[in-house]
């Protein structure tokens, strides 16, 4: 009996950001499912590593290098999954980048690369993956990844925070949308905290046309950044953990993905605070 709301056994999962760390783990989940898996990254090589480990096979699998901070990229990996496979069971727009200093440090090229990657990326996967699986007719399933960073704000991450709440209220618009319609498609937004993945390092993958990676020059930025990468480093909930919760969510159609429950606490702060008028309250951490 199939135990989600979606026919994921032997369905297709598209996956963006697939290379490492959360999304490689729910390629991997997806596997186990016997899925078919349309695995996109900007790091192709990585795929090829994982298409060779997990020995899968040509006629279950397409990889596709993918630049997802460029439209036409998105549109062609959903021409490209449809045309091989002819249906998409399930949409994780997962890629993600991060970058860390004081907002005012934060250059134009800077907010366009974290823009286009972290949101623009979700609403063109959206705009080009959802009327398809309208015409499909059949059940699918998408999760977009936000982050904890799009329900609190943390100080030096002004374009991440920006960016991750984006995703979460395009989420809950697109949820709130396909569901006035009757549509047979379902959404979860993931929210994790720190996962150790090797997001702290995404200027490596920076495209050229957002300028090159520039050290932040004063010693406050300098000290976000640290932070931010002995966090990631740090974070006890591993990605295939985090995968696991994806898929015990889709499994109870559970929209908020949140499996770093302590930070309930903050969250319900900030609520408070915007409902009663306070000032947030200052980190000092």
């Amino acid at each position: 009996m199939n135990k989600y709301p979606v026919q994921l056994q032997n369905g297709t999962a598209v996956i963006t950001g697939a290379a490492n760390g959360i999304g490689l783990e729910i390629a991997k989940h997806a596997h186990q499912l016997n899925m078919n898996l349309v695995l996109a990254d900007i790091n192709f090589d990585q795929l090829l590593r994982f298409k060779e480990d997990l020995l899968l096979t040509e006629s279950k699998t397409l990889l596709l290098k993918t630049d997802v901070s460029q439209e036409a990229e998105i549109e062609h990996l959903c021409i490209k999954a449809y045309e091989k496979f002819g249906s998409v069971e399930l949409l994780c727009n997962n890629a993600g980048v991060s970058l860390n200093r004081l907002s005012w440090k934060h250059s134009h090229q800077d907010w366009e690369w974290l823009m286009n990657v972290n949101l623009f990326s979700v609403a063109h996967g959206i705009r080009y993956f959802v009327p398809r699986m309208l015409e499909q007719g059949t059940p699918a399933y998408i999760v977009n990844t936000a982050s904890a960073a799009g329900l609190l704000s943390t100080p030096g991450m002004a374009a991440y925070n920006a960016s991750k709440h984006a995703v979460v209220t395009l989420s809950e618009t697109l949820f709130q949308e396909l569901h006035s319609i009757d549509a047979k498609i379902h959404v979860s937004v993931l929210c994790p905290a720190w996962v150790p993945t090797q997001i702290h390092l995404a200027q490596r993958n920076r495209p050229e046309r957002f300028g090159a990676h520039q050290d932040p020059s004063d010693p406050v930025s300098l000290q976000y950044e640290d932070r931010m990468s002995n966090a990631v480093q740090a974070g006890k909930m591993s990605a295939s953990e985090i995968a696991d919760e994806v898929f015990q969510a889709i499994e109870k159609q559970q929209f908020y993905i949140i499996p770093h429950r302590k930070i309930n606490s903050l969250i319900e702060q900030r609520h408070h605070e915007i409902t009663h008028l306070q000032n947030p309250k200052v980190s000092v951490s």
